[in-house]
Parts: C-alpha cells; structure tokens; sequence
C-alpha cells in the first residue's frame, strides 16, 4: 500500500513538473511533446551529415563515391588525422545550440549533442573500447574559469557514456592562451595554436598505441585540431579521429 502511495504521488509530482515546465525544442523554445527533441521547423532546417562523404576530413559529396574517396582539399593537403565526421552542417539552429551550450550555461545540451556525435563514431572503434580513448580538445585554465566548464570535455563525458568508450579530459592541455581564431586569417590561426598544446607527461602512458577520439564542439577551419591532432600522434597514439557537433561547409 505505502509503495503504492509512493508511486501515485511520484507521478503527481512529475505531472506538476511537467505542466510548469514543459519540454522545448533546443532550438528555439516552442514547447513539444517530449524533452529533448526538435519541432517541426528546426528539425527542417537542420542538414545531419553521413555517408557518402571525403573519407578524411568528412565533407559531405552530393553523389555516392566509392570507399576512401577524398575530396580535391585533402588530396592536396592531406591532414592529420584518420577521419574527421560532425553530427551536423553548421547553420542557424546547430550554432545557436552550441552557443547555449558554450555562453548560456545549458550543460544539458551536451547529453543532446553528444546522441547525435556517438552515431558518427565508427562500429571498428567502438568495438575497440580497450584501445580507444575520448579526449577533448582542451581550453586555456583562464577560459576554464572564467566560463566554468569546457564544452568539449562534456560533449566526451557524455560520448563515453553512450559509447563506453574510457575518455580523459586532462591527458591533453592547452599551455598557452590564444586570441579568439574567428577574427584570424587561416595562416594566423595556425600559427597562433602551433605551439598551445601539451601532453600532461604524467598521462604520456595512456597514449601511448592508442585510437584517439578527439572531441570538439565546432570544426571550423581546423587549426585547433590539426595542432592537438599533431601533438597526440608526436606524443604516441596510433591514429586520430577528429569528432565534432557541427561542421562549417
């Protein structure tokens, strides 16, 4: 009978919850049926990305190509990781989710984005747990503190607890601050991020042979990852797969 009790007013107490409370679209706020979900014009204008797509850096090809075909920027400047993927083309709705995310404090995105970033994870590296590693592209201490937290190596907690992949959020560190790249050409973004990384020497052991997924919340130009990719793979790991929410086409 207690127990009985016990549920009715659990479920009086969601109901209340949910009536002063009701779920909203991430992406602008409308309410919808269940949380964590998208209404009708947001999911419209959003491009998830997939297959058949350049087989290193991820951009998406308008017809089906065959296997470990890469488009004519990687074929001319191959970079540095295996494959780079994102959940989604960068646009009005995805950004505006990553801005919650990274401005307006709205960690709970991160359960949300993180769903849609472990499906571009391949079958091979998850069946690999033992040897793949989730490791977030690192912020400046300053920026830790003054934001609180470091969106990407939310996005890998999460992604670890959907994958069941091990991450680290400390094996990677940026030393030194750098300006903000959006205001950089892409000569200074890459100079300005070449020498900001570091391996904390005390964690140099879990690198080593490792995959590493390499965790970001926006790939842009690349500069940032280009220089954590080179500094994981001087440091020892096996291979480096770039993994992103949102890409800019």
């Amino acid at each position: 009978m207690a127990e009985r009790v016990i549920d009715l007013l659990g479920r009086a107490g969601r109901g209340a919850v949910a009536y002063a409370l009701p779920p909203r679209c991430p992406g602008c706020g409308v309410i919808v049926a269940v949380d964590h979900s998208f209404c009708a014009d947001c999911w419209g204008e959003m491009r998830f990305l997939s297959e058949p797509c350049c087989a290193s850096c991820g951009l998406p090809f308008d017809f089906e190509e065959a296997e470990d075909v890469r488009c004519a920027a990687c074929l001319d400047t191959p970079p540095p990781w295996t494959t780079a993927r994102a959940a989604l083309a960068y646009g009005p709705v995805s950004s505006h989710i990553a801005m919650r995310l990274k401005y307006g404090r709205r960690t709970v995105l991160s359960r949300l984005m993180a769903r849609h970033m472990a499906s571009r994870i391949s079958a091979d590296i998850i069946a690999m747990k033992d040897n793949a590693l989730l490791i977030p592209v690192p912020l400046h201490r300053w920026r830790i503190w003054g934001r609180g937290f470091n969106q990407a190596a939310l996005l890998a907690r999460e992604i670890g607890k959907i994958t069941g992949l091990a991450h680290d959020p400390l094996l990677l560190q940026r030393q030194h601050a750098t300006r903000p790249l959006k205001d950089l050409g892409p000569r200074e973004r890459e100079r300005e991020v070449r020498q900001a990384f570091e391996i904390d020497l005390k964690r140099r052991d879990a690198l080593q042979g490792k995959t590493i997924i390499l965790v970001d919340d926006i790939h842009t130009s690349g500069a940032t990852a280009r220089a954590c990719t080179r500094k994981l793979l001087d440091g020892g790991a096996e291979a480096v797969h770039l993994l992103c929410w949102a890409r800019v086409l």
